[in-house]
Order: C-alpha cells, then structure tokens, then sequence
C-alpha cells in the first residue's frame, strides 16, 4: 500500500504468565517500536496497540505453579510486562488487556456475528476427560511419555525434551496433570473454523498478492497452504477465558488463539474509550481501506496471524487486512535456546537491576544481532564488545569531542559556519543529505539491521570528519585559524543533530539526551540531512559522557548467574534421569545390515538444535582446477549467495545438477579448500558401495526453507 492515510501497528500480545525477556524483545518488540517511531517522525498518524494475553493454558498452569488463583497470575504478570516495556521506551499508544471487559464484548461480538452467518462448522469429538476432576484436558493439561525420545514429562502437544509435535493420544500412558489420575474419553461438542474452504482465497491473498513478504513468512504461509489446511476448533472446555455467547454453552469458553488477536481490536476500542473519544474512532484504524495494517510477530506466530485471524477477518466481513506480518526467528543466549520453565533467560526487569539506565545498549545490541532471517546469538561478550567498540568508541566519542570541544573553544556557543567551504566540507555535507533515505528504505521494508547499520556509518563519517581536521591541532593557533575552527565545529555539530534525529527510532533515551543538550526542536524526518539545525549563536549544554564502557567484572557477573543456573537445571535433572532409565528402552545399535555403518556416539537435542539447514537451489557449479572430485557450486538459499565446494565430482557432472534443489548446512563454519572459500555443506547420503545420493526435498519449497 502507497502513502496510507494511517498506520495500525501491532505488537504480539505477551503471555500473561512470566515477566518479559530479551527474546521478546529482539524478535517482537523493538522493531515494531522502531517502525511506530519512524512513522511518527515521518508525521504519520499511527496507533501502535499491544496488551497482556490473559487466557490459555500457560497461564493456568503459573497459577497452579505458583499456588495462586488464575486472576493474581495475570494481574501480577500484567504488571510488571507494562512496566518493563515502559522502562525500555517501547512507545505503545496503549497497552491493554484480554481480561477487560472490553475485550470480553469485542470477542463475543466477533464470535456471535460468524456464529449467526453460518461461519463456523459444529463437531462432536472424544476427548481427554479427568473424571476426578469432572473437566475436559486441553492438550497442555495431559503428561505422559513421550513416544520418540521416552522421556516421562511431555506434555500432550510437545515434548520440551526432544522438541517433537505431538496430540495427546500419542503419549504412552497419559496422565492428568491436575488430579494425577489417567484421563478417559468423553465426547463433547465444539465449534470449528473450516480454513479449508479458505484455500484458494488464501493462496491468490498471499501466495499471489504479498509476495514481497520476508522469506520466512511466505515460505512457512506456502507451506501450511499447499499442505492442505483442515478446519480448527475455536472453543475450549475451560472454566477461563471468554464465554461463548451461545446458549447452553456453559463451560466452553473461545480458544485462546481465536479471542488474542482480537485483543489488538479490543486494545484500540479501549484505547479511543480512555480518550472519551467518539464510540465509534476506533472504526478508521480497523475498517478503513486506506489504514495499513501491520503485525509484529515471532516466527511462531505466524501461522496465527497470516493465516487464522485473516480467515477469522474474512469472514466476518468488516475488518482491513494486514498489510505486512514482518515476523523475527528465534534469539538464543549463549548459544542455547531461550527458555522460560529452566530460567534460561536475560529477564528485563533484571537487566535494569545490573545495568540501570542502559536501555539503549540492549536495544542497540539486540537490533544489530536481530533474528531477522535465521535465528541469532546473544552472548555477553558480544553485548561488551558493541557498547564498548560501536556505541563508546563510535557513536559516543565523536558526540563527546564534539561537545567538549564546543565548550572549550566557544564556551558552548554554536560558531557560524564558514563563507568558504572547503571541498571535504561541501562533499561530507553532501553525503549527510543521503542518509536519511537510505536509513527509511530499509525501515520500510523492515530490515532495521540494516538502518542501524546506516546510522552508524553516518556517526563514523562524522568521527572522521573531525578526526580529518583536527580542529585542536588548528587551534595550536587559534586566531589565524578561527574561521576554519568554527566551520568544522558547526558541522560537526549539524551531523550530531542529524544523528540524534534518526536515531531516535532506535536509541530513543540518547536521542532525548542529545536533542535537550542541543535545544533542537520537534524535527521529522523529511527534515533531516540538512546542516542549519542547531542554530548559530546557540548555547548547547554540556552533556557528559553518552556511553560509557563496561567491564569485565559487570560481564563475568552475568556469565557466572548463567553458570549457577546451568547447575540448578543440572541437580533438577537428575530427577527426572533416573524416572528416564525406567521408561527408557535400551536400543540394540548393531546395524540390521552387515555393510551399514553403525550410528555415531549420541548426541543431546541441543547439538542438533546448532545446526542450521536449509533448502537451497543451485545456480552455477564447475569442476575445480587440479581436481576430479571437488565442484564449486554456487546456491540461493533464500537469504544469500554463497560459494560451497562439494567432493562429488565423480558421481555428478557440474551441468546436471544446476538447478536442483539440495539442503545445505549454512552455518558450518568457512573452509578455505584449494584457494577457495567454501561457506557450507550439502547433505549427501552415501550408498553402501560409496556411491552418492542427494538428499531432497519430496517437492519444490521456497529457497530458506527449514530443514527439521
């Protein structure tokens, strides 16, 4: 959508059952914030809307954790999610939630009305039932053993050991993790949304009309689609969450899937409520044609937002469509996964304990590392070395120099720029005029690595301009130079006032900082790259130090919290192994056939988990000089262009296999083999007489796809 008259911006409504981390952060919340400040710093009118989501099975199951009623789990973890956003700047309009009645109205409106036009499908089903209890088991209510691994804690959707999808009835010997008892099978009605009566008008929506949507997005959308989908129940049998507004439903409330997403529609009612704004101001930001309409999501939501609430929007009939659903992958720290139940995690409420008044450096951190395309690292000498090489050394020393040296020279008066510019001085002025062009491509197309990056150029073309004239070596002669003196400083400072503008959207608390000093005005973007922001004669504060290192001692206290946690999980194990060895079965490894290699020594989930393979095509292959084994092939794999070099020369020309699609480990570390760099490795099975095979995919997927 060209020029949009408004933006609906939306943040993935955060489970209301443990405090928020930076996972949440790198994948969701900062480059939505990034893209609503943008927009308004492009004098756009944006409402950027999240909320707590106050339903669903995690949330009880805190509850029952924490021995608490379900009401004190959410309005405890409500609470201190606001206030951690808040204390990171994200710069929501309104932060709601699903338990306001509001929402409750909304939700039911929704429901009722495709309820009435025959929207939905009703089926009698057999499901889990606690007889102890007298309550159907959602999926995440069941425990028993898991079928693949045989570890004796999967739950009835997924075991969190080996990381397989499961359905309750594949667990051996399923239990109730309410009452402990063995569930039986009872019928009972639901009501089902039939996606695939929505097949071909979500193939010629996405698979024809957003094609310009992130890899990853599109890829998993094409997939679930061309898999074929099959109707989906939105109700529960759950004593919390919205009733159904159907008589003679007591006791089934909405899937929690089907009532959050409308939490965003919910948030904005709400939002135009507070403001006493006319009942129906809401209808612009969700019914008109010329808003777009944007979510924010981890890649595990996506499905949820590209695909079931559209259909649920479809067929309600009144509502906008997005425009965009720029979802992140994963952020692991430390090089394991992120998780919630083993503590594994940088919580942010903590982070402000250890690191008070660095905000900016974790959204800095977590925008330059961001998970836009694979999943990401978060290591915490990565987190030093940015402050202390890319913020402090970079960014903050020139912002620094310049003001100290603004006071020294001129008592913190601006000094007017110079009637005769040099040619350095008319070419670096020409090079700020570019800037803020590309740093708003990249925001509009949702690559805000890539615009930090930008911004950061632009704070080292400053240091090297400063650096280049060297006004403290002309000041060695002050008078004779005071011209020259005056012109450097005043652009210098120009650049920091374009600086503190475009970066606004990314380190929103230095921005302020800077633009007080500086006693800039409201500024918006299209105004930015010119070089009369501050003006002459101006009195700029002194400003202190805008970043300053970290050390080693602040960064091994974080290092040895992981280690001391790492431990905790160790000892909890232990209890869990020896349950393990009496469910375990002991697997005979002796190959079936004599000429199989036997298997490798075991390996845990967390092994495979570092591997990162991918479906790519091949573009280009050759023989390699001096060789009659190697090829040298070039692939797409969906997120580059990358050279492999492949020892399978004597089982394939190079002109065969161009074309084909292959899967490939991309993040094998670099090889250099025969004066060349191999950036990979393509998975071949090798047959018993040494012969190679490759390993393809059943059918044609997007470039980038997951191998798992």
């Amino acid at each position: 959508m060209t020029n949009p008259k408004r933006y609906t911006l939306t943040a993935a409504l955060p489970y209301a059952n443990g405090p928020v981390h930076i996972g949440h952060l790198a994948g969701v919340y900062i480059p939505a914030d990034i893209y609503a400040r943008y927009q308004r710093l492009c004098n756009q009118d944006v409402l950027f809307v999240c909320g707590s989501d106050e339903h669903g099975v995690p949330v009880t199951l805190r509850a029952r954790a924490e021995g608490v009623s379900v009401q004190e789990v959410v309005d405890k973890y409500d609470k201190l999610m606001k206030t951690a956003f808040a204390d990171f700047g994200i710069s929501f309009d309104i932060y709601s939630r699903t338990s306001k009645k509001i929402h409750y109205d909304t939700a039911q409106e929704i429901f009722k009305k495709m309820y009435e036009n025959g929207k939905f499908e009703e089926k009698t089903t057999e499901q889990f039932y606690d007889e102890s209890t007298k309550m159907f088991l959602a999926d995440r209510l069941i425990m028993g053993i898991c079928p693949k691994c045989s570890h004796p804690d999967a739950y009835g959707d997924q075991c969190e050991s080996c990381g397989s999808t499961l359905s309750p009835d594949e667990l051996i010997n399923p239990r109730s993790m309410v009452s402990g008892n063995a569930p039986i099978k009872k019928e009972t009605k639901h009501w089902y949304l039939p996606l695939n009566k929505y097949e071909n008008w979500l193939r010629e929506w996405i698979l024809e009309g957003h094609k310009e949507w992130k890899s990853n997005v599109y890829g998993q959308c094409k997939s679930w689609i061309e898999q074929g989908l099959q109707p989906r129940a939105v109700t529960r049998d759950l004593d919390w969450g919205v009733p159904l507004p159907i008589p003679n439903t007591e006791g089934k409330v909405m899937y929690v899937w089907f009532d959050a997403p409308i939490g965003y529609i919910s948030a904005t009612k709400d939002y135009f409520q507070q403001k006493n704004a006319d009942e129906n101001a809401w209808e612009k930001y969700w019914k008109d044609s010329e808003t777009k309409l944007v979510h924010f999501i981890g890649k595990d939501n996506i499905v949820f937002h590209c695909i079931i609430f559209p259909v649920i929007l479809k067929a309600e009939g009144s509502y906008i469509l997005p425009e965009n659903v720029p979802a992140n992958e994963f952020l692991n720290l430390e090089s394991k996964k992120i998780s919630t139940s083993r503590n594994w995690a940088v919580w942010l409420h903590e982070y402000l304990v250890d690191f008070p008044e660095k905000q900016d450096v974790l959204r800095y951190v977590l925008t330059a590392n961001a998970p836009e395309t694979k999943d990401n690292n978060f290591l915490w000498k990565d987190f030093q070395d940015r402050n202390n090489n890319e913020l402090a050394a970079n960014l903050g020393n020139f912002v620094n120099r310049v003001f100290t040296l603004t006071h020294k020279y001129f008592e913190g008066i601006v000094p007017a720029f110079t009637q005769n510019p040099t040619e350095n001085d008319l070419k670096t002025i020409e090079i700020i005029a570019t800037f803020p062009k590309k740093i708003s491509d990249s925001l509009e197309n949702y690559r805000f690595k890539e615009a930090l990056g930008y911004l950061m150029e632009l704070s080292s073309i400053g240091n090297k301009y400063l650096q280049d004239n060297a006004p403290w070596t002309l000041a060695k002669n002050f008078e004779e130079n005071k011209d020259r003196i005056n012109a450097v400083m005043n652009l210098s400072l120009q650049i920091i006032a374009n600086l503190t503008i475009l970066m606004q959207p990314f380190l929103p608390f230095a921005a302020q900082k800077l633009k007080n000093a500086l006693h800039l005005g409201d500024f918006f973007w299209n105004e930015t790259g010119n070089i009369d922001m501050v003006l002459t004669g101006q009195k700029i504060e002194n400003l202190g130090i805008l970043f300053d290192k970290i050390e080693d001692e602040s960064i091994a206290k974080q290092v040895q919290k992981l280690l001391d946690t790492l431990e905790t999980n160790k000892l909890a194990e232990k209890t869990t192994e020896s349950k393990s060895e009496k469910t375990t079965e002991k697997f005979d490894k002796t190959p079936i056939l004599e000429n199989i290699l036997p298997s490798k020594a075991e390996i845990v989930f967390d092994d495979f988990m570092k591997m990162d393979l991918r479906v790519a095509t091949i573009l280009h292959a050759e023989k390699m000089p001096k060789s009659d084994k190697l090829l040298k092939i070039r692939l797409n794999t969906g997120l580059d262009e990358r050279t492999v070099l492949s020892g399978i020369g004597k089982d394939f020309a190079p002109e065969e296999i161009i074309g084909k699609q292959v899967c490939v480990l991309i993040n094998l570390a670099p090889r250099k083999m025969m004066g060349e760099i191999s950036q990979g490795m393509i998975l071949m099975a090798k047959n018993t007489d040494g012969s190679l095979a490759f390993v393809l995919p059943s059918k044609t997927v997007e470039n980038g796809s997951d191998v798992n």
